[in-house]
């Protein structure tokens, strides 16, 4: 066993094997700990920009026992995409290989990332191994691995299933939460879409990573003898120095960038006199502790001050008058760069009064890179989702699968409420006309419209949002132009933005078979409603001829007013409203 005192003595080799499954950050910040880079004695200095990670604690994996004669296995299904088709397939293999061995395949109950107390205790009392699948996206392969650890924990031997598409990911999740051995099997990708005899190809064919057959790999992986590494217990800390250097500003834009600090373009760099100058915006302390922040549920908590905030503020081009809202966006512990390979982006709205104290853009261009407060306020959020909140290297921490061309700063416009004649968005959410605020939307999608036909503008919007699938993480939100949103109040009869609302929850359906049938309700929705969850248990009990709600919630649909009253234009978006945050209390 490691000793808690120094673990990372003993574990040297195991830090360096496990180097390219880390954060680039962690690399460079354990080979200046090293002493690799001593920024004592550079020319040039500034602060860290990133936020402060848990430490990792060392879990001894379960203890094997050798073969698998007379063992019962438990082949699970997380319930994605084509698992327990490939689950079947494996348990077929089993049947002809190890006649001896009882196989029982089971759907985990409720969506992939949620426990089963109830099957775990199941296991555990069979005293049986368990086989895992399928790991095939950004989320559910991290779900995969961290159910296995946990079981790893509770003294079942697993074999986690992932496809070869995340194996950098599934390394580096198992890696910080204190199993970096945990031991996958991985298979071709995809398994979704294919036949029962391809998957059967899969299981008889070689592990594209290991280059073994795959069942070879998952009997190994559940009867082998642990290691040294597997048995390890202790502490890993992963302390953040706190000043870096270099001989030359072009090295410590070469550090940055190759450290995965930047957005791949210049940054200004945070020296001690410009962090300084940014602090002094706020009241608070630099040491205080502004909030966690993850790139999806699935990853580790990291936490940050306000001076770092600052230090990506800083980085980002913002001056100190915008220092408050890029703290509350930080408060919010919502991430700009959540890792989905959907591509998620996010959508920054500033309402209240400093609106125009620091000059944001509501008009003219202000869903454009036209106002210096609007993209620095955007680029310091998603610089400090990506250095403080652990995010943003792709493969590990980001998977969009095409990436999203919102995703370089997403967008970040304040709302036009003297020109808007409804109440204003931060209103409507319970804050006072005075108040300050930011709102934070998440979403993938923009469809333009270029204006309100009298005639057939119903249709026109229906069409519009016609292809936005039907899940709880889709939203809708409505960006309408001053003119357009006039011409709905005044012209059409929507005195507020729920009546808007309530018309597109009431307007916007699907065919039953239709809705049942997109793979991310069966994943997501059905669970749910077979639990009971409103209003999904009273949609699937309808009438198959019926029709559903594309948007389950009329309060989930947002509209916002923003535009230069050029044209009634309207943007609808898939958006999603996330949370609002008071400003004011980060002055």
């Amino acid at each position: 066993m490691l000793s808690v005192e120094n673990p990372a003595a003993e574990l040297d080799p195991l830090i360096n094997a496990c180097e390219l499954e880390a954060y680039p950050g962690e690399v460079m910040e354990r080979r200046i700990a090293r002493g690799d880079f001593d920024p004592e004695n550079k020319r040039f200095r500034v602060l860290n920009p990133r936020g402060t990670a848990p430490a990792i604690r060392l879990r001894p994996m379960a203890p094997r026992r050798g073969g698998l004669a007379g063992r019962t296995v438990y082949l699970v299904d997380v319930r994605f995409m084509n698992g327990k088709s490939f689950l079947e397939e494996i348990q077929g293999v089993f049947a002809e290989r190890f006649p001896d061995v009882k196989t029982v395949v089971r759907q985990k109950r409720g969506g992939y990332t949620e426990d089963d107390p109830e099957l775990w205790q199941e296991i555990e009392a069979n005293a049986a191994l368990v086989i895992m699948a399928i790991g095939h996206c950004s989320t559910c392969a991290p779900a995969v691995a961290m159910h296995c650890m946990n079981l790893e924990e509770r003294g079942i031997p697993t074999a986690p299933l992932v496809t070869s598409a995340f194996t950098d990911l599934v390394r580096a999740v198992s890696h910080k939460a204190g199993v970096p051995r945990l031991r996958f099997t991985f298979v071709p990708h995809p398994v979704s879409g294919k036949t029962p005899g391809q998957l059967r190809d899969y299981v008889r064919g070689a592990d594209p990573v290991a280059g073994t057959p795959v069942i070879d790999g998952i009997v190994q992986a559940l009867t082998a003898a642990l290691t040294v590494e597997e048995s390890a217990t202790g502490e890993l800390q992963r302390p953040v120095p706190p000043m870096l250097g270099a001989h030359t500003e072009d090295e410590l834009h070469t550090m940055f960038r190759d450290a995965w600090w930047s957005d791949g373009l210049p940054v200004v760099l945070p020296t001690p006199e410009r962090v300084a100058a940014m602090l002094g915006a706020t009241r608070h302390a630099p040491d205080e502790v502004v909030g966690r922040m993850r790139p999806t549920q699935t990853q580790e908590d990291w936490t940050y001050t306000v001076e770092q905030v600052a230090v990506n503020a800083v980085m980002a081009g913002a001056q100190p008058e915008h220092f408050p809202v890029v703290l509350a966006l930080a408060a919010s512990q919502v991430t700009a760069l959540h890792s989905s390979t959907s591509g998620f982006a996010t959508m920054v709205v500033v309402n209240g009064p400093i609106r125009h104290q620091i000059r944001m853009n509501s008009g003219l261009g202000a869903l454009g890179p036209f106002n210096h407060a609007n993209a620095a306020i955007a680029r310091a959020y998603h610089l400090l989702s990506r250095n403080l909140g652990g995010g943003a290297v792709p493969g590990i921490t980001y998977l969009g699968s095409q990436g999203n061309p919102l995703n370089y700063a997403g967008i970040c416009f304040a709302e036009n409420q003297e020109r808007s004649p409804w109440e204003p968005f931060h209103v409507q959410k319970g804050f006072r006309p005075e108040e300050s605020t930011v709102s934070i939307f998440r979403g993938r999608t923009f469809n333009h419209m270029l204006e309100i036909r009298a005639k057939t503008w119903k249709e026109q919007l229906l069409n519009m949002v016609g292809g936005y699938t039907p899940v709880p993480s889709t939203g809708l939100t409505l960006l309408v132009e001053p003119l357009a949103a006039r011409a709905l109040a005044e012209r059409e009869g929507f005195k507020s933005k729920d009546q808007l609302a309530h018309w597109f929850h009431e307007n916007s359906t699907l065919p039953y078979e239709t809705y049942w049938d997109y793979q991310l309700v069966v994943n997501y929705i059905e669970p749910l409603a077979r639990k009971g969850t409103q209003p999904f248990a009273s949609y699937l009990a309808q009438s198959p001829d019926s029709r559903v709600p594309r948007f389950a919630d009329p309060k989930a649909i947002s509209t916002l007013v923003v535009g230069g009253e050029k044209n009634a234009y309207w943007y609808t978006t898939d958006f999603q409203y996330m949370t609002t945050v008071r400003i004011d209390d980060w002055r």
